[in-house]
């Protein structure tokens, strides 16, 4: 958490039910206190988690269904027949996405138009609004290979890419990771391309209010995120 936590009202939120995709870097360790604030911030707010096979190496699945109250889905195909397909089951739920953590892994394969997971299917064909929070190891952002791919994401017009910020690797101790910022800042830009989709006619558009802030919660959360991402 942070140093001086300060009270704040969360940012204003008109999604209805999020879709929230934990990738394979270690800063997945944080899901349960974001899904705490999430779901203290917004109390009518639905939400769905995935998690990849990487993620579930650094935090609970069974945790996690506790805080939002559902199942949590595991990115990977169902081994049982079912009638529906995931990935369509995903995407009409889901009004609002976020990937957080985004690894490196994750944000390659995305901007690729891979799509041999559930999640990375659903995300390559959704018209909801994606907000992508890069969490990265040291010497990820010079990659000039990452840079064309957060620059093809950043160009697809339902998904917006949040800018890393500085923190220690829990590897090296020294301050040369490349951390996604708090879920509170990736909430606000989620808000603003919901918006804006909505205002031209595209995505779900939905302007309800489901960020019904109850009380004053901290939207600063933890800033050492541990960016090894794998």
């Amino acid at each position: 958490m942070t140093d001086t936590p300060t009270a704040r009202t969360p940012p204003a939120f008109g999604g209805e039910r999020l879709l929230v995709v934990g990738t394979g870097a270690i800063a997945a360790m944080y899901l349960p206190f974001w899904l705490n604030w999430l779901t203290t911030a917004y109390r009518n707010l639905e939400v769905q988690v995935v998690l990849t096979s990487s993620a579930e190496r650094f935090v609970s699945a069974q945790a996690l269904s506790v805080l939002v109250r559902r199942e949590v889905i595991p990115d990977r195909w169902p081994e049982e027949t079912r009638p529906d397909a995931l990935h369509v089951r995903l995407a009409e739920w889901s009004d609002s996405v976020v990937v957080y953590p985004a690894c490196l892994n994750f944000i390659s394969r995305l901007a690729l138009g891979l799509a041999d997971t559930p999640a990375l299917l659903m995300l390559q064909c959704t018209s909801a609004p994606v907000a992508v929070a890069p969490s990265l190891p040291p010497g990820a952002m010079d990659n000039p290979t990452l840079q064309r791919h957060l620059a093809t994401l950043a160009e697809r017009r339902n998904v917006v890419v949040s800018p890393v910020q500085a923190v220690p690797s829990l590897t090296t101790g020294r301050r040369d990771a490349a951390g996604a910022p708090p879920l509170s800042t990736l909430i606000t830009m989620l808000e603003a391309l919901r918006v804006s989709l909505s205002g031209d006619g595209s995505g779900d558009g939905s302007d309800g209010t489901s960020g019904d802030a109850s009380g004053e919660v901290s939207g600063d959360g933890p800033r050492v995120a541990g960016a090894e991402a794998v």
